[in-house]
Formats: C-alpha cells, structure tokens, sequence
C-alpha cells in the first residue's frame, strides 16, 4: 500500500469506561491499489465474497453507543481474511463461493508476505495491543459479522445468529435476550458455529480467557442507514443486558 492509502486497521478509542471490545474483520471491500481489481468486476467486489456488508456501520453504532472501543479491518477479505490463520487454505482465497479470484492465483510467496506485514499483522497486533493495555480490566470480546439471506440456493431466514465455541458465557445470556424481543428470528451456531477454523476470537479471546461472543446479522437488515441503526440499538442493549446477567451469575 501507498502512503495516501488508508490504514490496515481503524481504532475507535473507547468513549468512557466500558467492558465492550468491538471488532470487525471483515469491514471494507476496498483493494490496495497496486493490486488492481485481482481480475473481478465492480458487481463482484461489492458482495459478501469482498466484505460483511453493514457490519462496519453497525460496530460504529454500538461503539457510539456503548462508549466501547472497536477496531476494523479496513481492506477486503480477498486480499487476505483476517478472521483466517495465515496457514489456512483460504487466508487468501482463490475462489470464494463460485467466483474465482484471479488476482490470487499462483501469488509468489513475497506478495503474500506483504499482504501479511501491511494488512494481517497490523490488524493483529493494534487488537493485541487494545488488550494487553486493559489487562486487569474487565473486558468482553464482541466480533461483528454479516450474512447473506441465502447460500447456494438455500434460504436462510434467521435474522441474527449467536456463534460460540467452548466459551458460551455470554452467548447463553445474549441468545435469551435476543429471543425475548419475540420479533426476530435467533439461531445458535448458525449459519455456521464459531469453531477453530475462525482466528480473531479463538486468538483474542479464547487463549485470553476473555468472554467473547460473534454476532452474525442477516445482511438485508442492516443494508440502509435505519436498518443499521435500529440492529445497532438493539443489539447494545442486549449485550450491557448480558453482561449484566453474567456478572451476577459469576
């Protein structure tokens, strides 16, 4: 990346004292300019393949309004997923979905050692340091996330979902209070659970022994303005609600 680019990563300095850490791998579809379009069009790299539409707007929302610090990846997943070991097969992808990715076929592994130092290890290490200057404090772990209303031809019609591995601490609580609204549709673990494919909250949170929780809403909600902010309300007063809950329990 060019110096007039922006930054792999953006920090939203928490507002007043808060237990929230806000994260948002997947923010932007924007491409490093040397990179070009990596051989896709327009249309392709404004869906989900590129970035989790309206979840950036959302975490801004909630930081906003929780007074939480939250940091964003500020580069498309294509160039390299954040929420992926740099091992993994799809770090940086080739195809996603039934699109292919030209611009990362046969990559030399010097392209992808930059993309890990510009993008992967700054967005990393600034959440690394946003906790490490917490330590002692209370802190919850919220990723941010959006998905698509169907996947390869099958619908999908819950409206949010809470996703946990081993540590359910706060999902339990956000999941009961989710439902409790009665007008939204709340799955467990779906439309995928959070398991050790995921890295941001595994490394973040889980090796930490933080409570964390990610937040998948359905990305037709959350596509306009109103649609952002009314998730964005909804979905900080459950979590302060959940927190709550799970500091009585303890």
């Amino acid at each position: 990346m060019t110096q007039d680019e922006p930054p792999a990563v953006t920090v939203l300095p928490e507002q007043h004292p808060s237990v929230f850490v806000l994260v948002c791998d997947h923010a932007s579809n924007r491409l490093p300019r040397a990179l070009g379009s990596l051989g896709l069009s327009d249309g392709d790299r404004a869906r989900h393949i590129a970035w989790d539409i309206g979840a950036a707007a959302v975490t801004r929302l909630m930081a906003a309004t929780l007074g939480a610090a939250a940091i964003l990846q500020n580069y498309s997943r294509l160039v390299i997923d954040c929420n992926r070991a740099p091992t993994a097969p799809d770090s940086i992808a080739t195809h996603s979905e039934a699109t292919a990715i030209p611009g990362n076929v046969d990559l030399p592994a010097e392209a992808r050692a930059q993309r890990l130092n510009e993008i992967f290890h700054p967005y990393h290490d600034r959440l690394r340091a946003e906790l490490d200057q917490r330590a002692g404090r209370a802190t919850c772990l919220v990723a941010l996330h959006s998905f698509t209303p169907t996947f390869h031809g099958e619908s999908r019609p819950m409206h949010v979902g809470v996703l946990y591995n081993r540590d359910a601490r706060i999902a339990r609580p956000l999941l009961r209070h989710l439902r409790a609204d009665g007008d939204i549709a709340v799955a467990e673990n779906a439309p995928y659970p959070l398991d050790d494919i995921d890295y941001t909250l595994p490394l973040h949170g889980a090796q930490r022994g933080l409570p964390h929780v990610e937040i998948e809403i359905r990305q037709d909600l959350i596509a306009d303005p109103g649609g952002q902010k009314r998730w964005g309300d909804r979905l900080s007063r459950a979590l302060v609600t959940s927190w709550n809950d799970f500091t009585k329990e303890s």
